[in-house]
């Protein structure tokens, strides 16, 4: 890898680590369903992945859940959820955005799939099936969170940030 790329990478990393960070201070809906978030840091994953590639936005992605999980929440069950819906999400991401779906729905489809990834890893280590019936209240909510993710990325993507981020000029 290139100095600039992995000078970039981290950025980007540092920066979706921040996002998540601050997002972890707040509640959303009042807390009605536990550990729900907006998923601000997708905002960074969409953008490497439309700029990248799938293993780097793997990379940025799998980092994030590491770096917040030593600064925040520990290595417990959060964890393997957040873990779990990382990876389920930008593998489906990955695949749609092969298809004519718009960034906006590549956006919903890893929200969906990171509520999915979720409920999975929580049914396997807490050997509990009843955990699927989170699925459909998360299901209900990534997708609007998935549309406002999707179109503050696809804003994102209109200007040409690596650029900016590179003090290159247009």
């Amino acid at each position: 890898m290139k100095t600039k790329r992995i000078t970039t990478i981290s950025m980007l990393t540092a920066i979706s680590v921040v996002i998540a960070i601050i997002e972890s201070y707040f509640t959303f809906l009042n807390g009605i369903v536990p550990g729900l978030k907006l998923g601000l840091a997708n905002i960074i994953i969409v953008f490497a992945l439309y700029n990248y590639d799938f293993k780097t936005s793997l990379l940025i992605s799998v980092m994030r859940v590491i770096i917040v999980s030593l600064v925040r929440t520990g290595f417990g069950l959060n964890f393997f959820f957040s873990l779990g819906g990382a990876i389920f999400s930008i593998v489906a991401m990955s695949l749609v955005k092969k298809t004519k779906l718009s960034i906006v729905g590549v956006s919903v489809v890893g929200s969906v799939f990171h509520g999915i990834g979720q409920v999975l890893v929580g049914s396997i280590i807490l050997n509990n099936h009843y955990v699927i019936y989170y699925l459909p209240y998360l299901l209900l909510l990534s997708i609007p969170t998935g549309v406002l993710i999707g179109i503050i990325a696809k804003r994102i993507l209109s200007y040409d940030i690596l650029k900016l981020m590179n003090n290159e000029k247009k």
